[in-house]
């Protein structure tokens, strides 16, 4: 858990505070363009501070995707959660970060606490091989049964490709 001071005070948010206030570890990453506080959490931290999430008013997920940091290193999954309610003109919104090794991609899923997860956790998997514990329907959505591989990681080889040279 990150302590207070003034240099974390710029990037801790309202929900930053209020998880150091309950215990839950995090990582504050600051702010995105559009004022969204950003946290980064662990694997293992996931399932209890989702469901802490959700008891503090984020009912909707909004979106759930994946990317490969770099080719070799870390992979990352991202949650967009957004807490609505009646006569909100500006919902509260947070982007979470889980960064997991390329080798164990291992997260729990969230399909239990916001439904919506289910096809978007399944793309994460079939693209980049994050393996989402729990998930009750983990199989690949885009991609064919028999393909081999992860096609959006950074170090993907496409399997039959030949590159074309400019003949100039």
């Amino acid at each position: 858990m990150i302590q207070d001071s003034k240099s974390n005070n710029r990037i801790q948010g309202r929900l930053s505070i209020w998880l150091i206030k309950h215990g839950l570890t995090h990582r504050p990453l600051g702010f995105d363009y559009q004022g969204v506080e950003t946290l980064q959490i662990r694997s293992q931290d996931w399932p209890s501070l989702a469901v802490s999430l959700y008891i503090y008013g984020f009912n909707y997920l909004r979106s759930q995707c994946a990317y490969d940091v770099e080719p070799g290193g870390l992979l990352a999954s991202v949650y967009h959660l957004t807490k609505i309610y009646d006569n909100a003109d500006q919902p509260e919104e947070v982007c979470i970060k889980i960064f997991v090794s390329r080798k164990n991609p291992i997260i729990p899923s969230i399909f239990w606490i916001w439904k919506s997860a289910d096809f978007q956790e399944r793309e994460s998997y079939d693209m980049f091989g994050i393996i989402y514990e729990s998930h009750p329907y983990l199989k690949r959505i885009l991609m064919p049964d028999s393909w081999i591989g992860w096609p959006l990681r950074k170090d993907y080889i496409v399997p039959n490709f030949y590159e074309l040279q400019d003949a100039y």
